[in-house]
C-alpha cells in the first residue's frame, strides 16, 4: 500500500491537511523524474553544498581498534551536517510548487540552520520552531539561523524539545498551508515525507557505495549510523538495502535504558519503543501504558526524540536492520577519542555511531571493514561539553 512500509507509515493527520499532502505527493512524483529539477538540485548540492563529501580512511582508529574504519564525512557539507541535502531538495521543490514561505522544526539546530541556508539561497521566507531546552543547548545555531534572516520561535510547551517543536511547526502549517511548505528534517511524519527525505538524503549512500568500491574493490562488511528520527541513517542505508552488508542503527541510550511514568531516560525508540502514532505516522514510539508520549532524554539534542522513521521500524521488524544503543557517557568518550586520534571533532549525534564501533570493534560483529556515517561536526556541542566537564551541566 502506498505510503506504508509493511504495517508502518501512513497518513494519520487532520482532514484539513490531506489536500496539502496530496499536492506534495503529486508534485514530488513529477519533479523526481524532471531532468531540469534534478540538474538544478545537483548544481546546488555541488557548488553550494560542497558535495561529494569524502570517504575518509581513519588510520589511527583503525590501527588501535583492529578493523578498517571509514568515515563518510557529512560534517564537511556546507553548514556542518548532512541536513542541507534534504533542506535544499525540499526548498527547491517548494519553490517549484509556488510556495513563498517555509516552516521547519529543529532539534540540534542543524536542520534549522540548513533550512535557513536553503531559504536564503532561494529567496524564501523561513520560520523555524525549536524547543526552548534546545535553544539553550544550541545557542550558536540559533544565532546562525537568525543571521541568515530566519525567524526562530522557542517552544515552551511539553518537554521543550524536538517533539514539541514538530507539533508547533505542524500547527503553523495547518494555519498557513496555502502559501507555506513544511520542510520536515527527518524521515518521520505522514506520507510522503519519509520517502521524500530518504530520497534526498540517499545521496550519502550513493556516494559512499561508489567510493568504497573505488578504495577497497568491494562493499563494506557493515555500515553504522546514529539514529534519532533517522534521516542520516536512511540516507546512507538505502542504497545498500539489497546488498550483503550489515546495517546498524545506533540510538541514544541516555543515562540508562529505563522509563518512568512520564519520562524515558533515553531516546531508543527502535530498541524499546512500542507501536503507536506520532506526528502523523504509525511507527515505534516511546509511550506509557496509557499511550501517552514519554519525554525522551539524551545528551544529544538531535537524537532526543520519542519516535523514529516508519521505514526504519519496518527494516528492524523484518530483520534487515540491527538496532543498538550507547549511553551518554560512551558517546562523550567517542567524541574525545575521535578528536584526539584523527583530529576530527564529531557532533554528539554522530559520536553515538562512533562510540558503538569503538566499543564493539573487537567483537567480530562489525566484520573487517566498516563505514561510519559522520553526520555532523561538533563545534555546536562544545559549550555544553565544557559545562559538563566543569560540572555545570544544568546551568
Amino acid at each position: 500500500m502506498k505510503g506504508y512500509y509493511g504495517k508502518y507509515g501512513g497518513q494519520f493527520v487532520p482532514e484539513l491537511l490531506m489536500p496539502a499532502l496530496e499536492e506534495l505527493d503529486r508534485e514530488y512524483e513529477k519533479m523526481r523524474s524532471d531532468k531540469k529539477f534534478q540538474d538544478e538540485l545537483d548544481y546546488l548540492l555541488k557548488d553550494f553544498g560542497g558535495r561529494p563529501t569524502p570517504l575518509y580512511h581513519a588510520p589511527n582508529l583503525s590501527q588501535k581498534y583492529g578493523i578498517k574504519i571509514y568515515l563518510k564525512r557529512e560534517d564537511l557539507v556546507h553548514g556542518g551536517a548532512h541536513k542541507l541535502n534534504n533542506a535544499l531538495g525540499q526548498a527547491l521543490l517548494a519553490k517549484h510548487m509556488g510556495k513563498k514561505r517555509i516552516v521547519a522544526e529543529t532539534g540540534a539546530g542543524q536542520h534549522g540552520t540548513a533550512t535557513a541556508m536553503a531559504a536564503a539561497r532561494l529567496g524564501m521566507e523561513a520560520t523555524v520552531y525549536m524547543g526552548a531546552k534546545d535553544v539553550e543547548r544550541q545557542k550558536m545555531n540559533v544565532y546562525r539561523m537568525e543571521l541568515m534572516g530566519t525567524e526562530v520561535i522557542p517552544v515552551e510547551t511539553g518537554s521543550k524539545t524536538l517533539k514539541d517543536a514538530i507539533n508547533e511547526a505542524m500547527r503553523d502549517w495547518v494555519t498557513n498551508v496555502k502559501d507555506t511548505h513544511y520542510l520536515i528534517g527527518s524521515v518521520v511524519g505522514p506520507h510522503p515525507y519519509p520517502m521524500i527525505v530518504r530520497d534526498f538524503q540517499s545521496v550519502i549512500g550513493k556516494e559512499a557505495r561508489k567510493q568504497i568500491l573505488e578504495k577497497e574493490g568491494k562493499l563494506p562488511d557493515s555500515i553504522v549510523a546514529c539514529t534519532g528520527g533517522g534521516s542520516n541513517a536512511m540516507g546512507i542505508f538505502h542504497p545498500f538495502i539489497k546488498d550483503d552488508v550489515d546495517l546498524f542503527a545506533v540510538e541514544a541510550g541516555g543515562k540508562e535504558l529505563k522509563e518512568g511514568a512520564t519520562v524515558a531516560y533515553h531516546s531508543a525508540s527502535l530498541c524499546e519503543g512500542k507501536e503507536g502514532i506520532l506526528h502523523g505516522a504509525h511507527t515505534k514510539v516511546l509511550q506509557n501504558k496509557d499511550g501517552q508520549i514519554l519525554e525522551s532524554t539524551s545528551i544529544s539534542a538531535g537524537l532526543d526524540y520519542a519516535g523514529v522513521g516508519p521505514e526504519l521500524a519496518y527494516l528492524v521488524n523484518i530483520g534487515r536492520l540491527k538496532p543498538r544503543y550507547i549511553t551518554d557517557d560512551m558517546a562523550v568518550n567517542a567524541f574525545n577519542e575521535l578528536s584526539r586520534k584523527e583530529g576530527i571533532i564529531p557532533a554528539l549525534e554522530s559520536s553515538h555511531a562512533v562510540g558503538y564501533v569503538l566499543e564493539n570493534a573487537k567483537s567480530g560483529e562489525l566484520g573487517e571493514t566498516v563505514i561510519i556515517n559522520l553526520s555532523g561536526r561538533g563545534d555546536k556541542d562544545l559549550e555544553s561539553l565544557i559545562k559538563r566537564r566543569d560540572g555545570n551541566e544544568n546551568s
